[in-house]
C-alpha cells in the first residue's frame, strides 16, 4: 500500500453519516452472495453509516426482532469464501401481502433504516421496487395507526433500492454475468470431466441434466466448455426430427472411434411445441435406436454448492461496493438501480427496466418466437450458441467449401489454461471455411526444424479441457531463425500463421488461510513484471496487502502494513494475508517481507510463507478460459479467412500491411484486432507489460475492504444508464462469457 494512500481523505459526497444501510438476500442461494454482503457492510462502515443484517431474506424483514441486526466490520470476516448465504434466505408469502409490506416497513422504521441492498433474482428485486413505491403510504397508514410517529415519516420519507442479481442461471438482462454463475459452470465442469473419464472408459453416453429452468446459459456454456455432442436449450428449442439427426451423429462419432458422447440438456429444455424434453426421454430414444449404453447424471443443487470462484468473489465485492456508492448518492427522484456488469465495468441501470426485458424473454418462449428470445438475451449468449453450432457439428465434405489455402497453428511462450481449447476451435473452425490446417509443434523452435504436420477435425477432440499445450510450447523467439522459418513456410504452401501465446500467461490463484488463529501468509505469485494475478487474487481472497511492481513500494509502506495487521489481530479477526508479485522489487523479496513481518509480529502472530510457482499454470481450464479460448479463436480464424480473400491476388497472398498483423485482445467489451506495429507505443517491452493497466482501478477497493483509509475515484463508478436500445448485454465479447 502506498504511504499516500493512507493520508487521502475521502470524499465528503461519500459521506454516510446519519444513515442506515441494510442488506438482505432473497431467493435461490448462489455462491458470491455472502462476498457481497460483506462488500456492502465494510463499505457502509468505511463511509460512516449503520449497517444492518436481515436474515432470512424478506421473511427477517416481515418478523423483525432478532432478525435484524446491526453488522460490525468483525461480523463480516471469513465470509469471502464461504458459499451459499449466511444470513440465510427465505421464499416469503407474508411480504406478498400488504399486511406483510407494512409489517416490515414498520421494522425499518424503528431502525431508522431507509437504504435497502437486496441480493436476489428478479422476482425479489420486483418485490424491492414495489416496496419502495408503496414506502409513503406504508408510513402514512402506520402513523393512523398510531405506530409511528408524524416525525418519522418526515425523517424517514424515502426508502432507496439498489439491487444486485444473485443467480447461478445468469437469467437477468441488463448484466453480463450475475453472482453465482461462474461458481456454477465451475461445478458443472468438474462433473462432467470426472464423467469424461467414465464415459470412456466404457464407451458409454451420458445424459447430463443442469439447472436453468426458464434459461439455457449454464447448458450452453457448459457443452461449448467440454465440447458436448448435443445441448438442448429452452431459447432455442431443436428443430422437428431433431430425435433422428441427435442419433445420428452420436452413431457417427462412435464409428469415428470415439469412445464416449455427452448429451447436456437444460432442465427447462423444451420443443418446437413448448413439451418438456426430459433426461429420461433422451436416454429411451439412445438405447431404442442405437443401444449404446447409457446413463443419466442429473446435477441437481451441487450447482449451488462449494466455494465461490475467484470471479464470483470479486464481482460479488465490486458490485457491494458500487450498491453503497449508488445509495449514497441517490435522492428521492432516483429510480430504484441495480448494479451490473459492462465488460470489466460497473454500472447501474434502471431495475424496472431491467426486470420486464427479462419477464420480454420468457414472453417471446411462450409465443414460440425463440430467436426473439436468444436476441434478447443478448448478442454474448447469441455469439456462445452460434460458435456451438460451427464447432460441434461438422459438415459432410462435399458441403465444405475450397478456399485452397493452408494455414498453420502455433503456440509460445509460457503455457496457459485454455490454449487447446483455443487450438481446437481454430483447427475446426478453419477447416469448416474450406482451409487445410497445419500444427507447429513446440512454438518457433518447432517451426524452424520443420516439426509441422496436416491436423484434422477428429484429431482435437477432446481437446478442450486438456490443461497446457497439447501441441508443445517454447519461448524460443523467430528473429534468429527468420530464414528456416520463412523457407518452412515455403515448402508448406502457408498462407497465414495464427499465433496463440503472449508475454507470461498464467491461471487463477487459489488460497486459503482459514481456521488459523493470529497467523499472517506471505504468498509469492507469478505474472513477471505484471501485478494483475496478485491484486485480483488479493480482491478475491480479502488480502491485507499486494504487492505489485506498477505500484511502488517502500520500508515505510512495509512498516504501515505491519502495524495495520498488528492492529487488526487485536480484533476478533485474526488471519492475514499479503501477496506479492514475483518481479514486484527486487530488493524487497518474499523473503525480506517475510522475515519482517515474522520480526515485527512476534508476540502478536506468526508468519508462513509459499511460493506458489508453476502450478499456477497447472489444471486442468477453468469453463471461462475454455470459453474465452474457444471464442477468441474461432473470431480469429474468421478473420483471418477474410483476410486471406483479400489479399489473394493471381494465385498469390500480398499481405504487406499493417492490418494483415494484428493482435486480437479484448478492450472494455470488445474484441479489438490491433495492428502489432501499433502496439509499440502501448507497451513495455523492457517488462513486458502494456504501460496503462484498467485493473489498477481494484487495488483502491482492496484497501478499502481491508480497512485501510485510501480514495476512490466517483468517477470510475457506473452512472444510471437507460437499458432499452444499449443494454450491456449486447456486447459482442464479454468478460464473462
Amino acid at each position: 500500500m502506498a504511504q499516500s494512500d493512507t493520508k487521502k481523505i475521502f470524499f465528503e459526497n461519500l459521506s454516510g453519516a446519519g444513515k442506515a444501510i441494510a442488506v438482505l438476500t432473497s431467493g435461490g442461494d448462489a455462491q458470491g452472495m455472502n462476498a457481497a454482503v460483506r462488500a456492502v457492510v465494510r463499505m457502509g462502515l468505511y463511509v460512516g453509516a449503520k449497517v444492518y443484517f436481515i436474515c432470512e431474506g424478506y421473511q427477517g424483514m416481515v418478523d423483525g426482532g432478532e432478525n435484524i441486526t446491526e453488522a460490525t466490520w468483525e461480523s463480516v470476516s471469513s465470509m469471502l469464501q464461504v458459499g451459499g448465504t449466511v444470513i440465510g434466505s427465505a421464499r416469503c408469502k407474508d411480504f406478498r401481502t400488504h399486511e406483510g409490506r407494512l409489517k416490515a416497513a414498520l421494522n425499518l422504521v424503528k431502525l431508522g433504516i431507509t437504504n435497502l441492498c437486496v441480493i436476489g433474482g428478479d422476482g425479489s428485486l420486483t418485490g424491492a421496487n414495489l416496496f419502495r413505491e408503496e414506502w409513503s403510504g406504508l408510513l402514512a397508514e402506520l402513523v393512523e395507526q398510531g405506530s409511528i410517529e408524524d416525525q418519522s415519516v418526515q425523517n424517514y420519507s424515502a426508502l432507496h433500492i439498489v439491487g444486485m442479481v444473485g443467480s447461478i442461471d445468469n437469467d437477468f438482462c441488463g448484466t453480463d454475468m450475475t453472482i453465482g454463475t461462474d461458481s456454477a459452470l465451475h461445478r458443472i465442469i468438474e462433473v462432467v470431466d470426472a464423467i469424461m473419464t467414465t464415459a470412456q472408459s466404457h464407451q458409454r453416453t451420458f445424459v447430463l441434466e443442469v439447472m436453468g429452468r426458464h434459461c439455457g446459459y449454464l447448458a450452453l456454456v457448459s457443452a461449448l466448455a467440454c465440447g458436448a455432442d448435443w445441448v438442448l436449450i429452452p431459447e432455442m428449442p431443436p428443430e422437428d426430427g431433431w430425435e433422428e439427426k441427435m442419433c445420428q451423429k452420436l452413431s457417427a462419432n462412435r464409428a469415428g472411434m470415439k469412445r464416449l458422447n455427452i448429451i447436456i440438456v437444460a432442465e427447462g429444455a423444451i420443443d418446437r411445441n413448448n413439451k418438456p424434453i426430459t433426461t429420461d426421454c433422451i436416454k429411451d430414444l439412445v438405447v431404442k435406436c442405437l443401444g449404446f449404453d447409457t446413463r443419466v447424471t442429473i446435477l441437481g443443487h451441487v450447482q449451488r454448492g462449494g466455494t465461490p470462484s475467484a470471479f464470483d468473489r470479486i464481482l460479488a465485492s465490486r458490485m457491494g461496493v458500487e450498491a453503497v456508492l449508488a445509495l449514497l448518492e441517490t435522492t428521492a427522484n432516483t429510480p430504484a438501480c441495480v448494479v451490473s456488469l459492462s465488460g470489466n465495468q460497473s454500472v447501474r441501470l434502471p431495475l424496472m427496466e431491467c426486470v420486464q426485458m427479462t419477464q420480454e424473454v420468457q414472453k417471446a418462449m411462450d409465443e414460440k418466437k425463440f430467436e426473439e428470445a436468444v436476441k434478447l438475451r443478448g448478442r454474448s449468449f447469441e455469439n456462445n450458441l452460434r460458435t456451438y453450432k460451427l464447432l460441434a457439428h461438422r459438415k459432410p465434405e462435399s458441403e465444405l467449401p475450397t478456399s485452397n489455402f493452408n494455414v498453420a497453428v502455433l503456440n509460445v511462450g509460457a503455457p496457459a489454461a485454455g490454449m487447446n481449447a483455443a487450438v481446437r476451435s481454430a483447427v475446426r473452425v478453419g477447416i469448416s471455411e474450406g482451409h487445410k490446417m497445419f500444427a507447429v509443434n513446440d512454438g518457433f523452435e518447432g517451426f524452424y526444424k520443420g516439426q509441422i504436420k496436416e491436423i484434422k477435425w477428429s484429431d482435437v477432440g477432446g481437446w478442450t479441457g486438456q490443461g497446457g499445450s497439447l501441441l508443445g510450447t517454447k519461448r524460443t523467439l523467430p528473429a534468429k531463425h527468420v530464414d528456416k522459418i520463412a523457407e518452412q513456410m515455403r515448402t508448406h504452401n502457408i498462407n497465414a500463421l495464427l499465433v496463440i501465446g503472449g508475454f507470461e500467461t498464467c491461471d487463477r490463484i487459489k488460497q486459503s488461510a482459514s481456521g488459523t488463529k493470529r497467523r499472517v501468509f506471505i504468498i509469492e505469485t507469478m505474472g513477471g513484471y505484471c501485478g494483475y494475478l496478485a491484486t485480483v487474487a488479493g480482491l478475491a481472497a480479502g488480502a491485507d496487502a499486494a504487492y505489485i511492481y506498477e505500484e511502488p513500494f517502500d520500508i515505510r509502506d512495509l512498516q504501515a502494513n505491519v502495524e495495520h495487521l498488528t492492529e487488526k489481530m487485536k480484533t476478533s479477526i485474526q488471519r492475514g494475508l499479503v501477496l506479492r508479485n514475483e518481479n514486484s522489487n527486487e530488493n524487497y523479496t518474499t523473503d525480506f517481507i517475510y522475515q519482517l513481518y515474522t520480526e515485527e509480529g512476534k508476540g502478536v502472530f506468526d508468519c508462513r510463507k509459499n511460493v506458489l510457482g508453476h502450478m499456477q499454470q497447472g489444471g486442468a481450464p477453468s469453463p471461462f478460459d475454455r470459453n474465452f479460448g474457444t471464442k477468441i479463436s474461432a473470431k480469429a480464424m474468421q478473420w483471418v479467412t477474410k483476410k486471406l480473400l483479400e489479399t489473394f491476388r493471381q494465385g498469390r497472398v500480398f499481405a504487406n500491411t499493417e492490418d494483415s498483423c494484428c493482435l486480437l485482445g479484448m478492450r472494455r467489451r470488445a474484441l479489438i484486432f490491433q495492428p502489432v506495429v501499433q502496439l509499440k507505443g502501448e507497451t513495455d517491452f523492457v517488462h513486458r507489460i502494456p504501460k496503462e493497466q484498467w485493473w489498477l482501478k481494484l487495488r483502491p477497493l482492496m484497501k478499502i475492504l481491508a480497512k485501510y483509509k485510501t480514495s476512490y475515484d466517483v468517477s470510475d463508478s457506473g452512472q444510471l444508464e437507460h437499458v432499452v436500445h444499449n443494454r450491456p448485454k449486447d456486447s459482442d465479447a464479454s468478460v464473462a462469457m
